[in-house]
């Protein structure tokens, strides 16, 4: 399998009106990367997948693979492996004609393409399937095909569109697992778009989170989740509530209430958060300190505790193994706390504390 290294430098792609669906955005996939491109709807995720792939021209910036600028070649002559939302396999065809089509339309001999097929098969754990009717397999087995496909053309990079939103949940999480260890055993440089944070997390090397055009932040899921740049990425990235803090330049100042407390926090390195397409414009501008309390960072303590902020619970939710409070702080400020104790009931007085630390800060 070739690997190659693909760098989107800049590019901004507009509609007739004018307005950028995608803004100056410049991110790099190192050979053997796996990148997600991750936002809400309308975020540009997948017009920079189009891009990528050659179905779209930027009107600024260059796409290079291996230093060599491809922004110019249609997407037949990119060579790059593409896993479409809706998998576009044939119906008449069985399996391995399916994983054969792409080399018949390259025009490698029968012979030859049935045994790459075959292989690109095995590679993806469907080898004895090979003679199935595509319609014959699971939901999970035809993304496995789709994969197959891209990759038996041996792509210098992997493009996957939502390759995961056509299956239910349980079938969803079995097969993204598979994807990743496919994908890393195979050493293939791949980006993918989702709007799902799970899969991005689950598959994915390093995220891209991407709104209204711009590259707000990218870094790996660990990097998102726990030191996020800016309010936008802390509030899309995973649950979280966000508090006004005084910076002391070591710690956060906290107050709910009467009460202000110390908070031990993390800041992001922006020298880090830019590096190969790092934060974007909208992570840049300079405002109030907030800290970002995530639900698994609180905890209750003692009513008689000095602390924590005194609170109410709202609301509960049971969730499986843990229990999830909704509560509001004196002063009106509103957190998730997560318990593996149920016992807490709504309408209940609380004294909340941070738990488990540090916690980012963040600009607004």
């Amino acid at each position: 399998m070739s690997a190659g290294a693909l760098r989107l430098e800049r590019v901004t792609r507009r509609y007739d009106t004018g307005r950028a669906a995608v803004s100056g955005l410049t991110l790099e996939v190192d050979r053997g990367e796996l990148v997600a491109l991750v936002g809400a709807s309308g975020s540009g995720k997948s017009t920079t997948l189009r891009m990528a792939a050659g179905y779209e021209t930027p009107d600024e910036g260059r796409v290079l693979l291996d230093d060599r600028d491809i922004t110019a070649l249609p997407p037949q002559k990119r060579g790059f492996g593409m896993v479409f939302q809706h998998y576009a396999l044939f119906p008449h065809m069985s399996v391995v004609e399916n994983v054969a089509f792409g080399l018949e339309a390259r025009g490698v001999k029968k012979a030859e393409r049935l045994t790459r097929a075959r292989a690109a098969l095995a590679s993806v754990g469907l080898g004895d399937k090979s003679q199935r009717p595509v319609q014959a397999l699971s939901g999970g087995e035809q993304q496995r095909v789709a994969l197959a496909r891209a990759l038996v053309i041996e792509p210098p990079v992997l493009l996957l569109d939502e390759p995961l939103s056509n299956l239910d949940p349980t079938l969803r999480e079995s097969t993204r697992d598979e994807l990743r260890q496919m994908l890393r055993r195979l050493h293939v440089t791949a980006l993918f778009v989702t709007h799902d944070q799970e899969d991005a997390f689950a598959i994915a090397d390093r995220v891209a989170l991407l709104r209204d055009g711009e590259l707000l932040q990218v870094g790996s899921p660990e990097d998102l989740y726990h030191r996020p740049g800016s309010r936008a990425v802390a509030e899309f990235i995973g649950r979280a509530s966000l508090l006004p803090a005084r910076d002391d330049g070591t710690d956060a100042l906290v107050r709910a209430g009467e009460r202000e407390l110390r908070v031990p926090v993390v800041r992001q390195d922006r020298n880090e958060a830019t590096a190969r397409g790092g934060a974007g414009r909208g992570a840049a501008k300079p405002a109030e300190p907030m800290v970002v309390l995530r639900p698994e960072s609180l905890e209750f303590a003692p009513a008689d505790s000095a602390e924590g902020w005194r609170g109410t619970v709202l609301s509960r939710r049971f969730a499986g193994g843990i229990t999830v409070y909704r509560v509001e702080l004196e002063g009106g400020a509103e957190v998730e706390v997560t318990s593996w104790d149920g016992a807490v009931g709504a309408g209940e007085n609380v004294v909340v504390k941070v738990g488990r630390g540090p916690v980012a800060m963040v600009l607004e």
